[in-house]
């Protein structure tokens, strides 16, 4: 299975990711994870990426890009991938495609989670997370037994600047310019399928297990 998430952000995509991977035995890759990775691992492109995030600079699209087609090139990755948030532009889904087409394979799906903005903002503004232990909660779906207490190391919860509904706003004007030209880029490539998104992890779970085990419509 060779597939990408795509939606907004707050959109779920995260959470369903890590669930596929597991249930299907494939690797999750996420651009974050593979930067992280990489400087860990101090190869010569993380290197490069350690040197542009210690300036406070963004990676430019070549060395993301070279890490993404590095780790889809390796063993781990023979029996398939979930690309989660990548690609952004499209740009990088011209090159990820050029990639993929000189190693002989190609995306078998790009899923769509599709959610309105009042949701959106809702769930990421519902958000808190522990500066300690890195533990997620959220006001409505999934509290902490005491309120804004860490249920595992007792710290007091806090809300990012990233999840602040003045941010949200900011975050989603940059998804609309930049990521949304996306959804039209693979539907008129015939391998985008649109998911509902709202409801319960469950319910959404759900739909997206009966939607992989569809056959695309060419």
């Amino acid at each position: 299975m060779r597939v990408i998430f795509l939606g907004p952000p707050g959109g779920g995509k995260g959470t369903q990711a890590d669930f596929i991977a597991k249930k299907y035995d494939i690797p999750k890759l996420s651009t974050g994870d593979l930067l992280r990775e990489s400087v860990a691992k101090e190869t010569s492109l993380g290197k490069e990426a350690k040197g542009y995030m210690n300036r406070g600079e963004l990676v430019p699209d070549a060395v993301v890009i070279g890490l993404v087609e590095e780790k889809l090139a390796s063993p781990e990755c023979q029996k398939g991938f979930l690309l989660d948030g990548f690609p952004r532009t499209v740009t990088q889904a011209d090159q990820l495609s050029t990639f993929l087409e000189s190693t002989g394979e190609g995306l078998d799906r790009v899923v769509y989670f599709s959610l309105s903005k009042n949701e959106i903002i809702r769930r990421i503004s519902g958000r808190r997370s522990c500066p300690e232990c890195k533990a997620v909660y959220h006001l409505e779906s999934v509290p902490p037994k005491r309120e804004g207490v860490c249920d595992v190391c007792g710290k007091s919860l806090v809300q990012r600047n990233d999840d602040k509904p003045e941010t949200i706003e900011s975050r989603l004007s940059v998804y609309q310019e930049q990521t949304a030209p996306l959804i039209e880029y693979y539907k008129t490539r015939n391998i985008l399928s649109e998911l509902d998104g709202a409801g319960l992890v469950s319910a959404v779970q759900d739909r997206l297990v009966a939607l992989l085990a569809q056959p695309r419509v060419e």
